[in-house]
């Protein structure tokens, strides 16, 4: 494995609780199961991470959460719900924030992933309203969600899992041949859908490069690759602009622009890698940052600085227009936090 997938700090610290690293021993005992789900501001420490590889959930919906005053604090935090939450998307429409929930292994199908919904204002409003194995519905591993068209697309391990955004009904797969590690999902105003594959598997006792690297584009129900290379870094998070596809990547610093015949513009580098989650404020560009244990802000081309500081596993972040807030979920403390920004 190359020393830029060692680096990622995100896999390895999933898995290497969850298939016991490079150590040897016995297993430790699974956690007990989460408290109560709750919203509650936040100016403390976050609690420490859970063995995801035994994460359990609640249906139990959260007390309303009090506010911070704006800054680097929380304004709403979100606990007791998730099991390794890892992307938030705002839904403007409905005026509510989805969350995807891998509970357990990233690369695992195990059957048990889950999206929650959250009010702005503080509530878990459903803890489990998509989970796999209930109303015939299928997911395992859930990362990447977009909306388009009324419809929520969620990345899946090798398959863009389909469901009806008002209800959540399932509305079909979008299996993504030679895939090992699809990740994040951006949806275009042209009706486009575009999901980046990581290029990664469960090695022995951690994720290692699979050589699948690529983004590929979904154009009416139709998949084709927009690029395949390694050179493409690990491709995680992925913005749709009217500038072209912006892509961060895990296993190197980088943010660029992927055009259509799949070259690189704009390659600017980050400070530190592990990069996951991106979203466009304005003229900003927000990434997070899983070796810097931050959230940068700045402008393709030009200097990245840190916006947030002090983030445990912040992964793929969302943003409420309608607020002005920044939407991070903590992966491996399995806690949302919404962010007030300016």
């Amino acid at each position: 494995m190359t020393h830029n997938a060692r680096s990622i700090v995100l896999f390895a610290a999933l898995l290497v609780p969850a298939c016991g690293g490079s150590q040897s021993g016995p297993p430790e005992p699974p956690p007990a199961p989460p408290p109560q789900a709750q919203a509650t501001p936040a100016p403390g420490p976050q609690p420490s991470a859970q063995n995801l590889a035994s994460s359990t959930s609640t249906d139990q919906t959260a007390k309303k959460a009090e506010t911070t005053p704006a800054g680097s604090t929380p304004v709403v935090r979100y606990t007791g719900a998730f099991a390794a939450p890892e992307s938030v998307l705002y839904d403007d429409e409905a005026d509510r924030y989805l969350v995807s929930n891998i509970n357990g292994k990233p690369p695992e199908k195990d059957g048990n992933g889950y999206i929650s919904v959250l009010s702005p204002d503080g509530q878990v409003t459903t803890p489990k309203w998509i989970a796999g194995g209930a109303n015939k519905v299928k997911l395992d591993a859930p990362k990447g969600l977009a909306i388009s068209q009324g419809i929520l697309y969620a990345a899946d391990i090798t398959v863009v899992r389909k469901f009806d955004v008002k209800t959540g009904a399932p509305k079909g797969d979008i299996p993504i041949a030679g895939a090992t590690f699809l990740n994040d999902v951006a949806a275009a105003p042209d009706g486009m859908i575009y999901v980046s594959d990581s290029g990664l598997k469960a090695g022995k006792n951690d994720m290692e490069p699979s050589g699948t690297d690529a983004v590929y584009v979904i154009d009416k129900g139709k998949v084709r690759p927009l690029a395949k290379s390694k050179e493409l870094g690990q491709p995680n998070g992925l913005l749709a602009t009217d500038k072209g596809l912006v892509v961060v990547t895990m296993g190197s610093n980088e943010i660029y622009r992927l055009e259509k015949d799949a070259k690189r513009k704009d390659v600017t580098t980050l400070p530190e890698g592990g990069l996951d989650g991106v979203v466009a404020v304005g003229d900003s560009i927000f990434v997070t940052s899983w070796k810097a244990s931050a959230i940068y802000r700045g402008q393709l081309g030009g200097k990245f600085e840190v916006a947030i500081p002090n983030m445990k596993g912040p992964a793929d972040i969302g943003y409420d227009k309608k607020r002005g807030r920044l939407l991070v979920p903590h992966l491996t403390e399995d806690v949302v936090e919404a962010y007030e920004i300016k």
